[in-house]
């Protein structure tokens, strides 16, 4: 799955869950459970076990969905975390969550992964207080993250910001300042997306 600029709804319809925390998300995929298209309720009904393959197709197109990447960024995530120490799947979550435009998504500066994308490539973001436009950007811990000051003024900023939630352990957030700092790599059990990484590393590996 390349990067997606469609309707996001549709896409978590596909998948059957709710992929982005938004109120009007829940209530569409509650209110239509079934897969998007003319002919969406048949396949519900006739949908059966899906193969091995499939199953870990389905994940790593999830997690291309979350983080909002293409197939082969993805792919170069997975040779790096495979060639790191540890667990390969959670060595894959931590270097996605580290992206600058995830931090800054998570840090509540954008409403959403494709907003916060925007608002990095246009130069509204500063790291360590220089501007950055790279959105795939690998954030090390100690960094401090800010919206630039003309942007803190944007009436979106301020909705999304006065919307979020800032409870990640590793990713402290000053809301007065715009300003957030990665404290440290997270954990697997404090990256907030609902992904089972080892079907992702199968998936991988059979390709290898």
């Amino acid at each position: 799955m390349a990067s997606y600029h469609g309707p996001k709804a549709r896409v978590m319809r596909r998948f059957g869950e709710v992929l982005i925390p938004r109120a009007k998300y829940h209530k569409i995929v509650e209110k239509r459970g079934y897969p998007p298209g003319e002919h969406g309720k048949e396949k519900a009904f006739r949908s059966g076990r899906r193969s091995d393959y499939g199953t870990q197709l389905n994940e790593k197109q999830k997690l291309s969905f979350i983080y909002n990447i293409r197939e082969s960024q993805l792919r170069r995530y997975f040779t790096k975390a495979r060639r790191m120490p540890g667990n390969t799947g959670s060595n894959l979550l931590q270097l996605l969550e580290r992206r600058l435009d995830n931090i800054v998504y998570r840090a509540g500066f954008a409403a959403t992964i494709w907003a916060a994308r925007q608002l990095v490539k246009h130069g509204h973001v500063n790291v360590d207080g220089q501007r950055l436009d790279l959105p795939s950007y690998q954030v090390n811990p100690g960094q401090m993250i800010q919206v630039n000051e003309q942007m803190r003024k944007n009436v979106h900023v301020i909705e999304s910001m006065a919307g979020a939630v800032h409870n990640l352990s590793y990713l402290p957030v000053d809301k007065n300042a715009y300003v957030a700092q990665l404290s440290h790599i997270p954990e697997r059990a404090d990256i907030p997306v609902p992904i089972q990484e080892q079907l992702i590393v199968e998936f991988y590996n059979r390709l290898v």
